[in-house]
């Protein structure tokens, strides 16, 4: 009796996962119908007109970093080459740096203020506030109406001011965000998945939510905020790992609109090495679940926001945590298998794991549509798609183990530091980003449960042929592939 409620609970809790994902997949397929209207329906906004001297705003740029020495000079030279009149634009460097690279930056910037650019060296005593807290001490003295932000990994092109600014004609428009694209896509395995996830989220996920009016996010870098915006909304605020996530949240609570140009891009860097993609990926994870901590209960409580752009938004929110439910409906699909052949009698419940099936077909589907845009259509398209969405998905259940992890940490409230993402510029240094002191040569924690999992997952697979049932053997063999690649790749530090 004992082992049959045992056998109930965990069925329970492995279909639980399931049907969760299935309807977080509904949601984005509601967000790809939405995407593929915006297409059809050409939105005309209203611009300043820029031939007209009076209308070009002053502009702040704000540059926050933190011992980059391999991309501050890149940064900081396509920063002030960029096309706007020198008498309208300020740049902050918003250096927290604590290595020889604070010489380095002081000797760039004073190279460009030799050229008649505004150019400040903001150093702060403490980090108190990391990033968030440079970007607040340096709006105490910024300027300019409206703060543009770049990450140290970005660069953009030179023409990015005069797209963008204009659309804060609307004095309603808070933020104008811009896409992302990627200088290092192909450069092994790990960033063309990286480039794939980022890729729908700014195509599927921006665009579908921002043409309904739903909650969308700035994205920590290449975008605008008005300045009163910013105040209005409450400033930057440290509680959380994602900061951007969560000033734009309190930003659209207070009814600023968001304008996302999908057609902008903004070429930046992706992590080159696990340990990186680890810690980005945690304080991203980590963070979503802090602001849905935060946020939820905001969202449902405003009066002024429409129930299906509350729904949308608590997914927004939610996104991380969907990872507990795929680590969870992985780790209890073994001992299901050993229920299904022990108890026959339940056998028809089962047939909840169909719903994981349709689930992929409808990743699949959205996911096309953002390969699409990016890389083309065609047969050769589709079939280097077909191989990019199952390796992708493959090792994405690889981190599920780590986002859990991080999940956890932030709905219980676990603080934790805002740890950077090292930078490479790989392009410029080929083999020497390799000798990179950035580098954390430190093994996670979590690498150990991660091999075990790799062993947990083969069981699984010996535990298909054993019981000569194969329903499930597809999952498993690619959670073997994903962890295994995760494990191993962890003890590569380069």
């Amino acid at each position: 009796m004992t082992y049959l409620l045992l056998s109930y609970i965990i069925l329970f809790f492995y279909s639980l996962a399931i049907v969760l994902i299935f309807f977080y997949s509904l949601a984005q397929f509601n967000l790809l119908l939405n995407y593929l209207k915006s297409k059809k329906n050409c939105i005309n906004r209203e611009k300043f007109d820029f031939n007209n001297p009076s209308e070009i705003p002053f502009v702040t740029i704000q540059l926050p970093i933190f011992n980059e020495k391999y991309v501050v000079e890149r940064l900081l030279l396509t920063v002030s080459q960029l096309d706007y009149p020198k008498d309208k634009f300020e740049i902050q460097v918003l250096d927290d740096s604590i290595d020889d690279s604070v010489l380095e930056t002081q000797n760039i910037i004073s190279k460009i203020a030799q050229k008649g650019i505004q150019i400040q060296h903001i150093r702060r005593a403490d980090r108190v506030g990391f990033k968030a807290g440079a970007l607040r001490e340096g709006l105490k003295i910024a300027k300019g109406d409206f703060i543009v932000i770049f990450d140290a990994d970005f660069v953009p092109k030179k023409d990015w001011l005069l797209q963008t600014i204009p659309y804060f004609k609307d004095d309603n428009v808070g933020v104008v965000q811009t896409r992302w694209a990627h200088i290092n896509r192909d450069f092994s395995i790990l960033t063309k998945i990286q480039a794939f996830a980022l890729d729908a989220h700014f195509t599927l996920e921006q665009v579908g939510r921002n043409s309904k009016g739903h909650f969308i996010n700035f994205n920590g870098t290449a975008g605008v905020w008005r300045k009163t915006c910013i105040i209005d909304a409450g400033n930057w605020e440290s509680d959380t790992l994602t900061e951007d996530l969560d000033l734009s949240y309190r930003a659209q609570l207070k009814k600023w609109k968001f304008v996302y140009l999908e057609d902008i891009e903004t070429p930046a860097e992706l992590p080159a090495v696990l340990s990186a993609a680890r810690s980005q990926q945690f304080r991203w994870n980590k963070g979503g679940a802090e602001n849905f901590k935060k946020m939820s209960k905001k969202v449902l409580e405003a009066h002024h926001v429409k129930p299906k752009t509350k729904f949308h938004g608590l997914l927004h929110l939610l996104n991380s945590s969907m990872f507990l439910c795929i680590f969870a409906m992985a780790v209890l699909s073994v001992p299901a298998l050993y229920i299904k052949n022990e108890f026959p009698q339940l056998k028809t419940l089962f047939n909840v794991a169909a719903f994981f099936v349709i689930t992929s077909i409808i990743f699949f589907i959205c996911y096309w549509f953002t390969y699409k845009k990016i890389n083309g259509g065609g047969v050769s398209n589709f079939l280097r798609y077909i191989s990019m969405f199952f390796t992708f998905y493959t090792i994405a259940m690889g981190f599920s183990f780590q986002n859990s992890i991080a999940v956890l940490e932030g709905l219980f409230g676990k603080k934790s530091e805002f740890v950077r993402t090292p930078k490479f510029n790989i392009e410029a240094l080929k083999e020497k980003w390799k000798e990179n002191i950035y580098i954390s040569r430190k093994v996670s924690k979590n690498t150990i449960v991660e091999g075990v999992l790799v062993l947990y997952f083969l069981f699984g697979i010996y535990s298909a042929y054993h019981l000569n049932d194969f329903g499930l053997l597809p999952f498993h063999l690619m959670l073997l592939i994903g962890y295994s690649y995760v494990f191993v790749k962890s003890f590569k530090s380069t």
